[in-house]
C-alpha cells in the first residue's frame, strides 16, 4: 500500500476513535474493558507523552511540524525496495499528524487507552511507536539500505 495511503488510513481511524471518544464519553469518564488491566478513559493531554511539557503547545505544534517535514523528506530518501522502511515512516507521519491536528484544532490532544499501570495514550501513540520500533529494526539489522540509491 502506498505510503500516503498508510498514513492517510491511520490518521482516518485515529480521528474517527477521538471524534467517538470524545462524543461519547465525558472528560474522565472511564469504562473498564477488562477489570483492573484496561479501560477506556478520556483525558485531554495538553502536554506531550507522559503529560510532559504541559503548557508549550506551540512549541510541542513546532515540533510535530518538523517531525512530519522530517518524515516526508526521509521517504522520498528511501530506495524503492525499502517497504518496511517506507510503512514505518508512513505510521509515524500518520501518527504525529494524528496527534498534531488534535493540537492545533482542539488544543490537547484526546487520549483513552488505559492500561492503569501506564499513562493513558492512543491509537496514534502506538502507530508512531510501532514505526519507530520498526525503524530502529530495520536499521540495526538491515545494512544494505544504507548503500543503497535509488
Amino acid at each position: 500500500m502506498p505510503f500516503y495511503a498508510v498514513a492517510g488510513l491511520i490518521i482516518f481511524f485515529d480521528q474517527l476513535i477521538k471524534y467517538f471518544i470524545h462524543r461519547f464519553m465525558t472528560l474522565g469518564q472511564s469504562w473498564p474493558l477488562l477489570d483492573g488491566f484496561f479501560a477506556l478513559t478520556y483525558v485531554r493531554n495538553t502536554g506531550a507523552a507522559f503529560s510532559l511539557f504541559i503548557g508549550f503547545s506551540p512549541y510541542l505544534i513546532a515540533v510535530g511540524l518538523l517531525v512530519v517535514l522530517a518524515v516526508i523528506y526521509f521517504y522520498y530518501r528511501l530506495p524503492p525496495k525499502a517497504i518496511f522502511l517506507q510503512f514505518a515512516l508512513a505510521c509515524v507521519l500518520g501518527g504525529s499528524l494524528g496527534n498534531l491536528l488534535d493540537r492545533i484544532f482542539r488544543g490537547y490532544v484526546v487520549d483513552y487507552l488505559d492500561f492503569t499501570i501506564w499513562p493513558v495514550f492512543n491509537f496514534a501513540d502506538i502507530m508512531i511507536n510501532l514505526g519507530v520500533i520498526i525503524i530502529a529494526f530495520t536499521l540495526f539489522t538491515v545494512k544494505s539500505y544504507a548503500t543503497d540509491s535509488h
